[in-house]
């Protein structure tokens, strides 16, 4: 038969899908044409820069090798022509003699190409072939067989290597699932991972380092595979600098270490090997990254069942090595969820713990009767502030039975009770903003729903109406006492939750409703609807955050917009800004009180004020006139708090409901005797920084009052 016939046989038997058992085909058909003793086909990757060794003539080699294109072995240091024996240098011979097994007499290496992009694609190496063989028939027979069939081999190496991968995304999946199940344990999700990166490059032994950027170490509790104690023992940590040996320049550099010779390289220890008795061979070190940031280092010593770490081992610790650091950084965070999950859980239970009520205070509120709410309490002119506080619990719930909203609701009287009281101890003991300000601000509220009777009106829902009394209750729970930009620039724990929404202190006061709300006994809405229910909530939100002026002076053109169109009963949107605006009016209505009574209440405002500006003088930092006790002329700051603020609030409140204007009245009064006032300050104190106690003075409340009525008459 002849030579094109024997290549057609060949080719027709060329089936199978390994390209082991097809270079044993083709390596068994050159052996014959060439009588060469010995044969091997070698692919190129030109890509990578490195050439694959499977079989050597009928014997596929239990681990395949991978060489540098750059090196001389197989004569690939010059694949551009043909090398003979002669051509290799003496090292390169005797690495050749040890990937036979025997020491050549005659050898033979020749570069095949793509015959279309002409790059080097394969080399054929045939070894002991007869003296008598021209070397251009043995390149021609090399050649002729190996061109005629470059496209299956590269097919099919194209096959194996995407099976390869297949198999290992695979196994990477299989991978990741191991390692999120341990999220919850670092120790045992960093032998996990040592485990798994062991299994999936079949390295002997793995050491895993995490980096220690605060002194610039890599930790590792268990190196070299063995833990330094137990399996059930902490185990010691071995630390070394990030400036020292392999792991720490794959850490200082960030890529990929394959060592192939151990104690050839500088950078290895042998100190080591020398204390445990275990040889190093090669080494595979690669780092684990956090986006592109190094947060540790995999180092894994000596493949099993081959020379070397090869290529495809690069390839899959690569690609495992962002499992690794996903997994890491998740049990980071997932430790740090947990910790400030305990703390949350903490703080509530020190919270409730201090907040909690007694059982028979909640009997007595809930058994007692309710009083009558007279004719006085139900004016604009009443001021609530004289009311004892053990008094206000009784009078709340007599503000939900005399709107009729316990009935209409079906408000269980005991769950409304603790409630209250759980809010009344939500408050801290502050000048200003303490449980006084919440009673005062509820009282008005219930004057606006009970003397302009916006509900009857149909200028808000039933529903409406009760998230506003509530919300009143709850609007400054657990109010420090400082504003927002105080909380912000002191980078506070509340800061930190809540600085994202704008309003820090308003969104703790809303997180600390609801915490109230889903306390067991406190829910007033458990017989509302679903549908009532998320309406609720979303109303109470609403109205809270809207305490906040800052939100309060965005929204003050729609105010106006809607004096100017009409408020439409069956907008929404109108109803929004109503509840908001009936919201900001309760919150200011000390200012609508008999001026020295409002007097009085400015005085506890300044308190506050002035104690957040001695914390900011004392961290370094300069207050704003009105919080700086030495500077503030409280008449001057008052006039332009009614200039800016009040004033304008309550004139869009008379405008919508004519009831209202009496309010009006009330504050321009108001308004004259602080302009008497800072006259009588600016005439005294030109300097300004007057002491509170000034402003509480009875011979100046009386001569600003006696001032007043002159002007009146």
């Amino acid at each position: 038969m002849s030579c094109p016939q024997r290549l057609l046989g060949l080719c027709a038997s060329l089936h199978d899908r390994e390209s082991k058992v097809l270079q044993v085909k083709i390596n068994a058909f050159l052996q014959e044409e060439s009588g060469a003793k010995c044969v091997l086909i070698a692919p190129i990757f030109a890509d990578i820069g490195e050439v694959l060794v499977q079989v050597i003539s009928d014997r596929a080699l239990p681990q395949e090798m991978r060489f540098p294109l750059s090196t001389h072995v197989l004569g690939l240091a010059s694949v551009s022509s043909p090398v003979s024996l002669a051509d290799l240098p003496a090292a390169s011979l005797s690495e050749l003699s040890q990937l036979l097994g025997f020491e050549p007499e005659t050898y033979l290496s020749v570069c095949i190409r793509h015959p279309e992009s002409q790059v080097a694609s394969l080399v054929v190496c045939l070894v002991d072939f007869p003296d008598t063989s021209l070397p251009d028939t043995l390149i021609g027979i090399a050649e002729s067989c190996c061109l005629t069939l470059l496209g299956i081999i590269i097919n099919t190496m194209s096959y194996e290597r995407e099976k390869r991968l297949k198999n290992q995304c695979q196994s990477l999946l299989t991978v990741a699932k191991n390692l999120f199940t341990h999220l919850g344990d670092m120790d045992v999700l960093l032998r996990e991972i040592m485990m798994e990166a062991q299994k999936l490059t079949n390295a002997e032994r793995c050491s895993l380092f995490l980096l220690d950027h605060a002194h610039n170490e890599l930790v590792a509790k268990v190196f070299d595979g063995i833990p330094t104690k137990g399996e059930n023992e902490s185990c010691e940590e071995v630390r070394i600098s990030i400036n020292q040996g392999i792991a720490g320049h794959v850490a200082l550099k960030g890529e990929l270490l394959n060592i192939q010779d151990a104690y050839s390289h500088p950078l290895f220890y042998k100190g080591i090997d020398e204390a445990t008795g275990f040889v190093t061979r090669n080494i595979l070190c690669i780092p684990i990254k956090n986006e592109n940031q190094v947060i540790g280092v995999a180092q894994l010593c000596n493949k099993i069942n081959g020379l070397e770490f090869t290529a495809a081992d690069e390839e899959i610790a690569t690609a495992f090595s962002i499992f690794c650091g996903i997994s890491i950084m998740s049990s980071l965070m997932y430790k740090k969820v947990q910790d400030e999950q305990s703390r949350s859980k903490l703080c509530n239970e020190l919270m409730m713990y201090h907040m909690e009520v007694r059982a028979e205070d909640i009997l007595r509120l809930a058994q007692t009767a309710v009083p009558a709410l007279n004719e006085q309490f139900c004016s604009f002119e009443f001021f609530p502030r004289d009311i004892p506080d053990d008094e206000t619990p009784a009078l709340v719930l007599a503000m939900f039975d005399d709107l009729g909203l316990t009935q209409r609701w079906r408000i269980r009287r005991d769950v409304l009770a603790k409630a209250v009281l759980l809010a009344k101890k939500g408050y801290r003991d502050l000048p200003y903003h303490n449980w006084t300000h919440a009673f005062s601000v509820t009282h008005f509220a219930f004057l606006l729903l009970k003397n302009l009777k916006p509900m009857e009106l149909g200028y808000l829902t039933e529903l409406e109406g009760l998230a506003l009394l509530f919300s009143c209750i709850c609007h400054d729970l657990d109010h420090r006492g400082t504003t927002n930009s105080f909380q912000v620039k002191a980078d506070t724990v509340l800061a930190e939750l809540y600085s994202s929404a704008g309003s820090v202190m308003e969104m703790h006061h809303l997180t600390q409703t609801i915490r109230i709300l889903n306390t067991d006994g406190c829910n007033i809405f458990q017989n509302l609807i679903e549908e009532e229910y998320k309406q609720m909530l979303c109303l109470i939100k609403e109205i809270i955050l809207g305490t906040d002026l800052a939100k309060h002076l965005s929204i003050v053109e729609e105010y106006n917009q809607l004096v100017t169109t009409g408020f439409d009963k069956d907008n929404d949107y109108h109803r929004k800004l109503l509840l908001t605006l009936f919201m900001t009016c309760c919150d200011l209505s000390d200012q609508t009180k008999a001026w020295p009574l409002s007097k009085k209440t400015a005085v506890l405002v300044y308190e506050e004020f002035f104690t957040q500006g001695d914390q900011e003088k004392e961290k370094g930092s300069k207050p704003i006139e009105m919080m700086d006790r030495e500077k503030a002329c409280i008449p001057k700051l008052q006039l332009q708090f009614l200039d800016d603020i009040v004033l304008p609030t309550y004139k869009v409140l008379g405008s919508l409901m004519g009831e209202a204007r009496v309010l009006i009245d009330i504050l321009q009064r108001n308004y004259a005797c602080w302009q008497k006032a800072s006259e009588i300050f600016t005439s005294r104190w030109p300097e300004g920084g007057v002491s509170i106690c000034i402003l509480e003075d009875e011979a100046l409340e009386k001569e600003v009052m006696a001032s007043f009525e002159r002007v009146s008459q």
